[in-house]
């Protein structure tokens, strides 16, 4: 009688569908004690909810982490929450594995460090506190208040509009109004997976992206997101890419969202497809000897 055929449980390591992916792919492969690993949170690393406050990392989330982490030079959770909020929600405080991590929360405006637990962040913007004041006579007059609620988020607020009885037609309703808004009160507006985030300029995801890159002095640059505040983060790795950096875009899967999956190197289904790509990198690097990583 033959030996019984053995099939491997570590998931295979997907294949991006653009050169340039594959390019970065191989490079981060090459030299992995070099790459920077960006993720954005909500869609990302946790599935998305009807209530934020609710949404946690997919279960096998850190345990990939904690596996992959060790292997490059930096893992940043960049995300438009709170840094704190970010570190809660995700379960990253105090994991083996997980000592450099870092979360760039509220789009960089704050820093997370896993080895200090401590989160550094300048003063709040003072529009932020004005808009919040005057949000709810915004959305009455609007005619979209019901249904429609509001998100407390520190350095930013965000209007959802996913409970609404027709999500679309009050996301449509109110995008005029808030953007009014902000605009008097020196802030911008974020659209994103039915909701629109009222938060300070000059910061986003793609700004923290590169001054993280900058900072670690990566040599390879890895960004999983799946919303439109991800946008600037793409954009910041095809800048990179322009100034000699191998940079591989993966999209987390959506049918609300097409523009990153039209520009991702790399298309994945959800947090699940994120964490089976984080698995599979870890398993890769893990039989690389460490002479070829270092």
């Amino acid at each position: 009688m033959g030996t019984p055929e053995t099939h491997s449980t570590e998931p295979a390591l997907p294949e991006p569908v653009t050169a340039v992916g594959r390019d970065a792919l191989r490079a981060i492969l090459a030299r992995p004690a070099g790459t920077l690993v960006g993720l954005d949170f909500d869609g990302t690393l946790a599935p998305i909810v009807e209530n934020p406050d609710d949404a946690r990392a997919h279960p096998d989330a850190v345990p990939a982490l904690a596996r992959l982490a060790p292997q490059v030079a930096s893992v940043a959770v960049v995300t438009g929450r709170p840094a704190a909020v970010a570190v809660r929600n995700g379960g990253f405080a105090g994991v083996p594995g997980l000592e450099h991590l870092t979360v760039l929360g509220h789009y960089g405006a704050e820093r997370w460090d896993a080895r200090t637990d401590t989160v550094s962040a300048p003063a709040p913007h003072p529009g932020v506190a004005a808009v919040r004041a005057e949000l709810p006579g915004v959305l009455e007059a609007a005619g979209a208040w019901r249904g429609t609620w509001v998100e407390e988020k520190g350095r930013a607020v965000a209007v959802h509009t996913r409970r609404a009885e027709d999500p679309q037609a009050a996301f449509e309703a109110v995008r005029q109004p808030l953007g009014d808004l902000a605009a008097r009160h020196g802030l911008i507006v974020e659209p994103g997976r039915m909701v629109l985030e009222l938060r300070p300029p000059g910061v986003d995801k793609g700004v923290a992206l590169l001054e993280h890159a900058r900072e670690t002095g990566a040599g390879a640059v890895l960004y999983a997101g799946d919303d439109l505040g991800d946008l600037p983060a793409f954009a910041a790795v095809e800048k990179l890419r322009s100034d000699g950096v191998p940079g591989l875009l993966v999209a987390s899967g959506s049918t609300e969202v097409t523009e990153l999956a039209e520009r991702a190197d790399l298309v994945v289904d959800g947090p699940a497809g994120v964490v089976g790509l984080l698995r599979a990198l870890a398993d890769q690097l893990a039989r690389v000897p460490r002479s070829a990583s270092s």
